[in-house]
């Protein structure tokens, strides 16, 4: 199997070309792909496949194997994947994903991709679909108990479900401990993506995250478009927000109508296994 490993902001995957030829157990080989010991090392595995509806579809596998919905900074990559090697020509593409249909605008530099412009498309906030199990339709700065401790938490689907909620101490954060407990946390049917939150100022906010299936990554594109529209929906940022990570931070803008994520995506080397 060729592969490219690419990552946006830290948040490593490896990236394989199906358009010609399919994985037959893309789940299997997620885990051993991702193990950074006995395998190439990464968040995941994500294949880039051919769409009737777009220019591409991809299909993107946690570390343990499941399949996620949507990633926000492996779709950066996707797009310069297929621009770089000639794959398209376009600077305006349609990726389709398990969340949606995504539209991204690339922005090139001496003929390759340096950074990407996602639309990422409405939040999804009624509970029912993200899915949390609350007792109101939309879940927006409640307070939780998980592990002990309460917490103010809003829930917000951008093609897969995040619980945003707010820290005054991001770095001492054991989220090793912590992270696990909202991930497995019953009012979760499908589990959850936990992001840790400090706010800097109207227009900046630090944050960590805890990916279901993954543990803690350097960055999660859809976290960041979660944590705009939660600060924003709770009154506590404007509507254009970096978001600052372990790995580097995304600009992310939220209008009335979708979320656009803006970074950089980022080729770390190619090889075969």
């Amino acid at each position: 199997m060729k592969f490219t490993k690419m990552h946006g902001c830290g948040n490593d995957y490896v990236y394989v070309d199906c358009t010609q030829e399919m994985l037959p157990d893309p789940s299997a080989t997620a885990i051993q792909v991702s193990d950074r010991h006995f395998g190439i090392g990464s968040d995941g595995l994500i294949l880039i496949c051919p769409s009737e509806k777009g220019d591409f579809r991809m299909r993107m596998y946690n570390a343990d194997g499941s399949e996620g919905a949507m990633c926000g900074n492996g779709i950066r990559c996707v797009a310069k994947f297929v621009y770089d090697k000639g794959l398209t020509d376009k600077t305006s593409i349609a990726v389709e994903t398990k969340g949606g249909m995504k539209y991204l605008d690339l922005t090139v530099e001496n003929g390759k991709v340096s950074k990407v412009k996602v639309d990422m498309g409405a939040p999804i906030l009624n509970a029912e679909q993200i899915p949390v199990q609350w007792n109101a339709e939309r879940m927006i700065g409640q307070p939780v108990t998980v592990d002990g401790k309460e917490w103010v938490m809003t829930c917000v689907s951008m093609g897969n479900p995040h619980a945003v909620v707010w820290c005054d101490d991001v770095d001492g954060l054991d989220i090793e401990k912590v992270g696990p407990h909202f991930e497995n946390h019953p009012m979760f049917p499908d589990r959850v993506n936990t992001e840790f939150v400090r706010v800097i100022d109207r227009n900046n906010v630090q944050m960590r995250v805890w990916e279901r299936g993954s543990g803690e990554t350097l960055a999660c594109g859809t976290g960041c478009c979660a944590t705009a529209v939660a600060c924003f929906l709770n009154g506590l940022t404007d509507r254009n927000v970096t978001v600052h990570l372990l790995g580097g931070a995304l600009d992310i803008e939220v209008t009335e109508e979708t979320v656009f994520m803006t970074g950089p995506a980022t080729t770390v080397f190619e090889g075969e296994i």
